[in-house]
């Protein structure tokens, strides 16, 4: 096993603070299936081998944890929810959330989608000129809102960003951090974050109250956490459906919003793909709102999503750690090592995808996903503790994007050139500036 030359105490932090996609794309590159590297004087490794990446997330899963420096550092917002919870914990945790995710409730949340995203995309004008990362962002809260809360947060949508905006940020400068700086170090992000946190547990705690006593209409995910029961029949507390909701608001509402935001980059510049996108939704659903029956329907819809997360995935990386010594094929992986799976660098492997760089949607068509090998493609993780929200997420994405190419042609400004900001998600630095065109 060889990697790059570290420097004394920080080992790659600078080249990684300099550059983190490109590092990781090289170092894979110029030192094969997996990479030693040095986090500090923390040593870890990069796998970019689809068997051995399905080594760690599944045929050897129980040998590894989430890295727990990180997380613990995210205790004030995800408290013991899903992304945190451990072994038996988490296990019970993801059985109680499971129905949220199934069919009928995916059926449930379809038309709050379109709906949502008709409204904002009503208030748009032929030759307007937005970030689509901000309207994408507003719309994905909304969204999450309504269907995870059954809450209508248009009229404090504002403050409700403007907190959210306060979270993701200060996580994004944790995410970046060479050390662990402590939540009561009164720094101006730390208290913006605790303040953002506090604004989502007034409104969480406010809307929890309002269904047990009856005043909340019941439906969305919520409303399903609250009538689940464990072994022993005991509903989730208060405290423990917070962190779900906090857990679910983090996964749900930004990642989704980037794969929308990612995705008129790219189909701003491939417009005709973009043509072909609203010609088929027309041809599915005419003039009517698009329903959940009609995604089985939106094959060229569907192989776009599947493009934009391979090529710029929200979830760029993947963290574990060794909780023992582990084998990996012939490399040997010593207790402790933090383990980082990069969805961006494996995808972008041309041993898995002829030109890889290049935008493609149709190399979908047909059996091709079945010719890759599991773990070339895996933007929503793989194995037990895969994204519960996968179907969710996929569901969002293709209704939205057709929905939003049917009514309006989006033009890439390339004059605004977008920067990669690759925190806990891969975010857009300086907007994603796009001009709009209604169609006729």
């Amino acid at each position: 096993m060889t990697g790059p030359r570290a420097l004394p105490v920080l080992g790659h932090l600078l080249d990684m603070n300099r550059d983190m996609l490109g590092f990781l794309e090289r170092s894979a590159r110029e030192h094969g299936d997996v990479t030693r590297l040095k986090l500090g004087v923390f040593p870890a490794v990069l796998v970019n081998e689809a068997d051995l990446i399905e080594q760690v997330l599944v045929k050897q899963h129980e040998r590894f944890t989430k890295n727990r420096v990180f997380w613990r550092q995210l205790e004030a917002l995800l408290g013991n929810g899903l992304f945190t919870a451990e072994d038996a914990e988490w296990q019970r945790q993801r059985k109680l959330s499971a129905p949220a995710f199934a069919t009928r409730p995916l059926q449930d949340y379809a038309p709050h989608m379109v709906e949502l995203t008709e409204k904002v995309i009503g208030r748009w004008q032929d030759g307007q000129e937005i970030d689509m990362h901000r309207e994408m962002m507003a719309l994905g809260l909304m969204i999450a809102a309504r269907t995870l809360l059954n809450a209508d947060v248009s009229e404090y949508l504002e403050e409700m960003e403007q907190a959210a905006y306060w979270v993701i940020d200060e996580v994004a400068a944790r995410f970046s951090r060479p050390v662990v700086i402590p939540d009561a170090v009164p720094l101006p992000g730390h208290i913006r974050y605790r303040r953002g946190i506090a604004y989502m547990e007034k409104m969480i705690y406010r809307i929890i109250a309002e269904q047990r006593s009856g005043r909340g209409e019941p439906a969305g995910f919520l409303s399903l956490l609250m009538s689940a029961r464990d072994e022993n029949g005991n509903p989730m507390s208060d405290r423990q459906l917070r962190d779900e909701i906090c857990n679910m608001l983090l996964a749900g509402y930004e990642t989704s919003a980037l794969s929308m935001a990612w995705g008129f980059h790219l189909l701003g510049q491939h417009r005709d793909i973009q043509d072909r996108i609203a010609q088929e939704a027309h041809e599915v659903a005419g003039d009517r709102a698009l329903t959940y029956e009609d995604i089985a329907k939106l094959s060229l819809t569907e192989w776009s999503v599947i493009e934009i997360l391979r090529l710029l995935p929200p979830g760029w990386a993947i963290g574990r750690e060794a909780r023992e010594d582990v084998t990996l094929g012939d490399y040997a992986v010593a207790k402790g090592t933090t383990v980082i799976l990069s969805p961006w660098v494996t995808q972008r492997d041309p041993r898995y995808f002829e030109d890889p760089l290049m935008f493609r949607p149709e190399r979908w068509v047909g059996d091709f996903r079945r010719t890759l090998p599991r773990f070339a493609y895996f933007p929503f993780g793989g194995g037990p503790r895969i994204c519960i929200g996968n179907r969710f997420a996929m569901m969002e994405a293709m209704l939205m994007l057709a929905t939003i190419a049917r009514r309006f042609d989006i033009e890439r400004l390339t004059d605004k050139p977008v920067g990669y900001l690759p925190s806990i998600t891969l975010r857009p630095e300086g907007g994603i500036w796009v001009r709009l065109h209604k169609r006729g």
